[in-house]
């Protein structure tokens, strides 16, 4: 270790012995008490001499001002200016001093003499104008979630018609036949008027047309005798009206896809009432019970494996405005007190309406409905068939609704000895349903449908 130490001290004195006759050598004597290596970081130039300019002398400065660090003053002294909206420095030469530019003189116009005709504004400078406190502005409506998913609903469904502003105010004939319900939750008064807009909007998407002619099995003969034995099931399992619309409507639809053969026609009407049930029932008809009323025509797995074709052809689409959806709001609309062999007439001659293949492909399901409340009201010999507040809510004047209605009282005169309305004369003559098909058919639409 110890040699060690006296080599390190022996070359740092060779060393020092080197830089000191170097030194000499340049003509720079050594400084008392200066210790010998900063004497030698001194020649470099970085202490930096500057001389003075026009006799002035110039500041101290800790710091050597080099061309970096002035670039440096100088654009942090533009930033603040920026941020503060000022104008840029500018760096003074002579003293090395930030300075602000002085502002060019303006040269004010002279006044120019007044004419003696003219008129003079007086603007005050002083006046200025107050703003209004936040809270005094008016701030945009926004729109509501609810308003929202409306629209957004209406422009899928493309319908994009705009509601009026203030509805126009009614004539006096017209009786309000929601004011009775305006507590009714159930009713739903604040709305059903947009609702059974949106039904006759839509109706004519899924009307059936003529389908007959693509079924090369099927005929309309057919088809009524299996709405007459559909409309049985029904009565027997005690269904709502809801289902039985409901299922001739899928019965329909399904046919007007897709061909049929004639051995599968009963398998379809069973399958569609069995979709309807699930709809629209509480508690629906099993399998079981369809095959046993069918007098087992069929297997539990072909009513099944039907149910799937009729889905996948219909597209899973079940909600379709009906003629009973339009049926409860014109049974409303006759403004009478509800009496039961009013409301049970027009049923029978919905039900009339249905069966008929030539009824369903001409008219939607609203006309349907609608001839069916002016052939009952004509059936019972009231005093004014069809008013103001029935043509408001059902959309059609007398003269539309009449040819349909005479097609349905004709249909009434011969459910007697018709074998394919045997169930809907049967169903309807009973008293619990008021015996409506006994009454006789209106006089003045059966002359008229008979001679035309």
């Amino acid at each position: 270790m110890a040699s060690r130490h006296v080599l390190q001290e022996h070359n740092r004195g060779e060393a020092v012995g080197a830089m000191k006759h170097r030194n000499n050598n340049m003509g720079v004597a050594p400084a008392a008490g200066q210790n010998k290596s900063r004497r030698a970081l001194g020649d470099i130039g970085n202490m930096v001499t500057l001389r003075p300019l026009d006799g002035k002398p110039l500041p101290v400065i800790t710091r050597p001002v080099t061309r970096s660090f002035c670039a440096q003053l100088l654009a942090n002294a533009q930033k603040d200016a920026a941020e503060k909206k000022k104008k840029p420095l500018t760096l003074n030469a002579d003293n090395n001093k930030m300075v602000q530019p002085k502002k060019k003189a303006t040269v004010k116009p002279k006044p120019q003499p007044v004419p003696q005709n003219a008129t003079v504004i007086e603007i005050s400078p002083d006046t200025v104008e107050k703003q209004k406190p936040e809270s005094s502005r008016k701030k945009k409506p926004q729109s509501s979630l609810t308003s929202t998913l409306t629209a957004r609903s209406k422009a899928a469904c493309g319908l994009n018609y705009k509601p009026k502003p203030k509805p126009k105010p009614k004539p006096k004939n017209i009786v309000d036949i929601d004011a009775d319900d305006v507590n009714n939750e159930l009713a739903a008064v604040e709305y059903v008027e947009d609702i059974y807009k949106f039904y006759k909007l839509v109706e004519n998407e899924t009307k059936v047309h003529d389908y007959m002619n693509s079924q090369p099995e099927i005929n309309d003969k057919m088809r009524a005798i299996l709405i007459d034995w559909l409309i049985e099931v029904h009565n027997k399992f005690e269904l709502t009206p809801e289902t039985l619309y409901l299922t001739i409507n899928v019965v329909d639809r399904f046919l007007a896809g897709e061909t049929v053969a004639r051995r599968e026609l009963q398998c379809v009407g069973m399958s569609a009432m069995l979709i309807a049930s699930k709809y629209e029932e509480i508690w629906a008809p099993e399998v079981n019970d369809l095959v046993q009323i069918s007098d087992r025509a069929y297997e539990h797995r072909h009513v099944l494996v039907m149910e799937k074709r009729i889905l996948g052809r219909l597209e899973w689409n079940l909600t379709v405005p009906t003629p009973y959806v339009f049926l409860v709001r014109f049974i409303k609309a006759t403004a009478e007190p509800l009496e039961n062999i009013m409301e049970n007439m027009v049923y029978f001659y919905a039900e009339l309406g249905i069966m008929n293949y030539e009824i369903i492909i001409r008219f939607s399901p609203s006309m349907v409905a609608a001839a069916a409340v002016y052939a009952a009201r004509s059936t019972l010999n009231k005093s004014q068939v069809w008013h103001e507040t029935l043509e408001l809510h059902t959309g059609f004047t007398e003269t539309q609704v009449v040819e349909c209605a005479k097609r349905m009282v004709v249909f009434h005169s011969t459910a007697i000895t018709d074998e394919k309305r045997r169930v809907i004369y049967r169903k309807y003559s009973n008293v619990e349903r008021g015996a409506v098909a006994l009454y006789p058919p209106a006089k003045d639409l059966l002359t008229a449908a008979l001679s035309s």
